[in-house]
């Protein structure tokens, strides 16, 4: 049995000395798709803060993607979001380089070198996200959407074991939130885990899957009714 993406067992996540999630234990095995569901302000963004070294995991134990979160250390930050796909709502994308170069600036970041293999894996991530032609587009030329995928293509850019997707389609309409769902999905059928917190309700009806959900400082799995 190999070991799981991510585990963590009775863990307490703080911001700063508050208190906001109580023996949490959460395990995800390689290949899943998991919803993380919640209020505003029940602990979502903290817990996915937690998981990519943003906050100290100060009590309890957690491993992702080989990485002990109780030791982790400033240092090997960078080499945990290498092994990490981090999307965030609002794309943080630079608005002042195009797609590509948007993307070659992530690789040349962690590391790459080879100008050739960069812009082969450029064309193979932009690919899968549906876009490869769009390329040399600045992202204010790019609809909401577009933008998430290129949002999307980035997180695959090193093949991390796990993609973090923090409200992914919140700034999206429900065409366009159906439309990068797709592709999210898609990438899950090709062996990417991913974990996602939403608001999106429908969406969880449309495409339903593990979901997890932060309530009164718990962190508990839903057992999903039939629609």
């Amino acid at each position: 049995m190999s070991q799981p993406v991510l585990s963590i067992n009775n863990a307490s996540i703080f911001q700063r000395e508050s208190l906001i999630l109580s023996d949490v234990s959460v395990t995800i095995e390689k290949g899943e798709f998991v919803y993380l569901i919640g209020k505003t302000g029940s602990g979502k963004s903290s817990f996915m803060k937690t998981l990519y070294g943003d906050l100290p995991l100060q009590k309890g134990e957690g491993s992702i993607v080989g990485f002990d979160l109780k030791t982790l250390k400033e240092k090997d930050i960078p080499f945990l979001r290498r092994k990490l796909g981090v999307v965030f709502q609002d794309f943080k994308l630079l608005n002042d380089r195009t797609v590509k170069d948007n993307l070659q600036f992530v690789l040349h970041a962690t590391g790459w070198k080879d100008k050739s293999k960069m812009d082969t894996k450029i064309d193979e991530v932009l690919d899968k996200v549906g876009m490869k032609t769009k390329s040399f587009k600045y992202p204010y030329q790019l609809s909401g959407g577009e933008q998430q995928r290129v949002a999307i293509a980035r997180a695959l850019l090193n093949d991390p074991e796990l993609i973090l997707a923090d409200e992914p389609t919140g700034n999206l309409d429900p065409q366009t939130s159906v439309e990068v769902m797709n592709v999210l999905q898609e990438i899950n059928k090709n062996g990417n885990t991913i974990l996602m917190a939403t608001h999106d309700y429908a969406l969880i009806l449309k495409y339903p899957s593990k979901t997890l959900k932060c309530d009164e400082n718990q962190i508990f799995e839903v057992v999903q009714k039939t629609v």
